[in-house]
């Protein structure tokens, strides 16, 4: 990592950011793998995306370049064509190795093993090479074999089983939680890669998998049955231990609340004008009130469906006790705080013009977090990332005639 960088508060979008000078070769498909990436890209690093040269009448492997998903994944980037298959493609690939500070990848084992760019294959060339896999259940074991996805992954994690009313069935996460969540954990574990490396000048084999990330997304679920011997089962709109905390209708829509705490619970009474609530002996205690759930929402429901939503949200919010809306899509980012917050920033593409992406959430002092490249064309900086590692412009149009680029 670069040693020579300016203090964050003289730092500005255009001359540095986090991760400048961080070079990432990304070999990765689908989401987790992008996941990951796209964290180090919008924080700097010289990301160099590659991607196998097209096939005549194959599909792209990429999908859809121009939709929402690949351009909100694949923004801060640059993108090269090289046929890894090819030897001259490899050999172009591990000469890139030789410099990159990180390779990420979520390929099944076997293909990169085939393909010889696997962990051991980069770091015969450069040592200092920080390398981090996504798999669907680990790079081993029984089950290292299979392809994995973000919903197999949610089943086989135990998150569908607690998902949705009771009794209703197994039930999804409306979002591709354990791809996101298995790039987000990938980002910071190449991170404490890179940190490591920088007192013991060794690179590191980070890995995760969509099944761990699942089962680490669990956390309280999975502690109370390691812990207590309870096994979850579906609980709805209720938090599952918490009571109450969930959703309620208003005379024009629903409401989330949250007052499970024995404060909380005691001033929520009061503030919804029910201080005779406290009173109630089967009330006082949380496991009273686990017990008693349907009927304390029952009564609570009947209260708060004879006034407007914000009338509740600022009534509850007033008095400390947490409560909001609950949002469409389109509203979240109408609501003042996310505009605040400006969760969604302008890309400007000479391909599909000026489009707002998803920001990331983080937010670190001195830096600015604006989307400072488009998604880039397939194959669209070839030629200069190849000669940045010394081939000459006659090789690399060698290398295109011979269709390894």
């Amino acid at each position: 990592m670069p040693n020579d960088a300016p203090s964050a508060a003289t730092a500005t979008a255009t001359d540095h950011l986090p991760l400048s000078g961080l070079v990432v070769l990304d070999l990765t498909l689908a989401r987790a793998g992008p996941t990951a990436v796209r964290h180090l890209a919008d924080w700097g690093a010289d990301v160099i995306r590659i991607e196998p040269p097209p096939t005549p009448g194959a599909e792209d492997i990429a999908g859809n370049r121009d939709g929402f998903d690949f351009q909100n994944l694949h923004r801060n980037k640059r993108a090269i064509q090289l046929n890894l298959k090819d030897p001259a493609g490899h050999e172009a690939f591990m000469r890139l190795a030789r410099t990159a500070d990180v390779v990420i990848e979520n390929m099944r084992a076997q293909v990169k093993h085939r393909l010889k760019v696997a962990y051991d294959d980069v770091r015969a060339v450069n040592p200092r090479i920080v390398y981090g896999s996504i798999s669907g259940f680990g790079q081993d074991g029984p089950y290292g074999h299979r392809a994995g996805v973000d919903q197999i992954a949610q089943g086989m994690g135990g998150l569908m089983s607690i998902t949705g009313l009771p009794g209703q069935g197994p039930v999804r996460v409306g979002i591709p939680i354990d791809d996101l969540t298995a790039g987000n954990l990938l980002a910071m574990g190449i991170m404490m890669a890179l940190f490591d490396r920088t007192r013991t000048g060794v690179g590191r084999w980070v890995q995760t998998s969509l099944l761990e990330a699942q089962i680490f997304m669990l956390d309280f679920q999975a502690a109370r049955w390691l812990m207590a011997g309870e096994v979850a089962k579906q609980a709805g709109n209720d938090h599952p231990t918490g009571i109450p905390t969930g959703v309620f209708p208003t005379s024009d829509g629903n409401i989330n609340i949250a007052a499970s705490s024995a404060r909380l619970w005691e001033r929520f009474c009061d503030t919804i004008g029910k201080p005779e609530w406290k009173a109630v002996e089967a009330w006082k205690t949380q496991k009273g009130r686990s017990a008693d759930r349907a009927a304390i929402n029952a009564a609570i429901g009947a209260v708060t469906r004879t006034q407007p939503a914000n009338h509740w949200i600022e009534l509850f919010e007033s008095n400390g006790i947490p409560c909001g809306p609950i949002y469409s899509i389109d509203q979240v980012f109408a609501d003042p705080q996310v505009q605040h917050l400006r969760m969604a920033r302008m890309m400007k593409s000479p391909v599909i013009g000026d489009k707002p992406v998803v920001a990331s959430a983080l937010n670190i002092s001195g830096f600015e977090k604006d989307i400072r490249l488009p998604t880039p064309a397939a194959g669209s900086s070839t030629d200069a990332v190849l000669q940045s590692v010394g081939y000459s412009p006659a090789e690399v149009a060698e290398l295109r005639r011979k269709g390894v680029i």
